[in-house]
């Protein structure tokens, strides 16, 4: 198998794509990796074929846009920045590299620009979803900023809310661009983009399990669950000899992260320091901007730029954190019972299932001050009803291959599903097809 793996988004996004390729590569698959330039270091430690999307500049000033973080500008922002600019690059990255019988494109569901090559090529393509929030139901409604679908509120009007969603906000912002890229393919509109058509119709892959996210009647049929992907760059990223010093000389840690995509974490870092000061625990400050840690850390707390998450929980009291999925399942795998405080996204619904399942809290975003975290950190620490299900959670990990079920998912795609006929218009008609062909 030739997989195309095409990955969109932050180390968040990455990394789980990043851990499907090298166990694909393991088991002998021709891999190419499809991403930012900024990943592409890491893609070829593990011997990948790289093809860029956009430029390195591109991912990193995006980065610098506060309203991604907002919870409901958040939506606009990633999309506009970091979605619609590379659906023509990645439709060109797979055009060029396409071989019917041997290709499968496996591909984040953002990056939409796979869905346009599948319509029009017939590339047979899987779709990744990393967290349940994702999916659309009138049953139980995925915790989202300004949603409103508590489980009481009759079905008929669930199904309404969700249309004017798609009607007043994403399609009003992606159906254009998409739409007028597809004309020139000879392909018919499409509508409900967030709705079904950025799944793909063969093979849909959530990366996580029933235990921590019940599937939904209405949840799509081609839907198959598999289990978290736990990459975290432990390959290619060992502790350092500081940190794992620094961590046996006293307690446990609690470790405090607002995401690698972060870049305004100034008062999250400075609000946790001063928790720690007033609980007398020692801290770990994981970022790779560094002006966003407060100067003269005391010696009981400590900054790294990055730490492998299944390096460090284990050892860990705690972990405060954003919410985002791999950062979750990373801290339930090692038992160490978490702090969310949720900004955007997934990440609300993410704390509302770890709440459920008793492996920890969340604060509002608003409510993060020192005083605020250090009552809730205290409710969680040396709490042994906490570490009971925490440890529950835990067990769930044991005996599972973190990419096997994905993977062997994968292949069974690629041997069963062959490339279906191009869409009658030619490539040839359109600029991006005869850059295509002449590759």
């Amino acid at each position: 198998m030739q997989a195309l793996i095409v990955a969109i988004g932050s180390h968040g996004d990455i990394h789980p794509m990043i851990g499907i390729g090298a166990e694909l590569r393991r088991r002998g698959h021709s891999v190419t990796f499809v991403a930012s330039p900024y990943f592409e270091s890491l893609a070829r430690r593990h011997r990948f074929d790289f093809a860029p999307l956009g430029k390195s500049e591109d991912f990193t000033e995006g980065l610098k846009d506060p309203d991604l973080w907002h919870p409901i500008r958040g939506f606009k922002a990633v999309f506009e920045r970091g979605v619609l600019p590379l659906v023509r690059p990645t439709y060109d990255a797979i055009a060029s590299r396409y071989v019917p019988g041997q290709t499968v494109v496996i591909a984040h569901s953002i990056a939409f620009g796979a869905r346009l090559a599948q319509d029009a090529l017939g590339v047979p393509t899987i779709t990744i979803q990393l967290a349940p929030a994702v999916f659309r139901s009138v049953h139980e409604a995925p915790k989202l900023p300004g949603l409103f679908m508590p489980p009481w509120m009759p079905k008929p009007i669930k199904r309404f809310n969700w249309k004017m969603i798609d009607v007043l906000v994403a399609d009003r912002l992606l159906a254009p661009p998409i739409n007028a890229m597809r004309k020139e393919f000879d392909l018919p509109p499409v509508k409900g983009i967030l709705n079904e058509w950025w799944l793909s119709p063969q093979l849909v892959l959530g990366l996580f399990p029933e235990w921590f996210a019940k599937p939904q009647p209405d949840w799509p049929k081609q839907l198959k669950l598999t289990t978290f992907p736990l990459y975290d760059e432990d390959d290619v990223e060992p502790i350092s000899r500081q940190l794992d010093v620094w961590v046996s000389m006293g307690e446990r840690p609690i470790v405090f992260t607002p995401g690698s995509a972060m870049t305004f974490g100034q008062d999250f870092f400075r609000e946790s320091v001063e928790a720690c000061k007033r609980l007398n625990k020692r801290g770990i400050l994981l970022s790779r901007h560094r002006e966003h840690i407060p100067p003269n850390l005391p010696a009981t707390v400590q900054h790294f730029d990055y730490v492998p998450f299944s390096r460090i929980l284990p050892r860990a009291a705690a972990l405060v954190h954003h919410g985002g999925i791999g950062t979750t399942s990373q801290a339930l795998a090692a038992g160490c019972p978490q702090l969310i405080m949720p900004m955007a996204h997934d990440q609300l619904d993410n704390a509302h299932h770890v709440a459920d399942l008793r492996a920890g809290d969340w604060i509002k975003r608003s409510r993060y001050r020192a005083k605020n975290i250090a009552v809730a950190l205290a409710k969680l620490v040396n709490n042994p009803v906490m570490k009971h299900h925490c440890e529950r959670a835990a067990g769930n990990f044991v005996g599972v291959k973190s990419m096997g079920r994905t993977c062997d998912e994968i292949e069974m795609f690629a041997l069963t599903t062959p490339p279906r006929p191009a869409h009658r218009a030619s490539a040839a008609n359109t600029p991006s097809s005869v850059s295509a062909a002449s590759t």
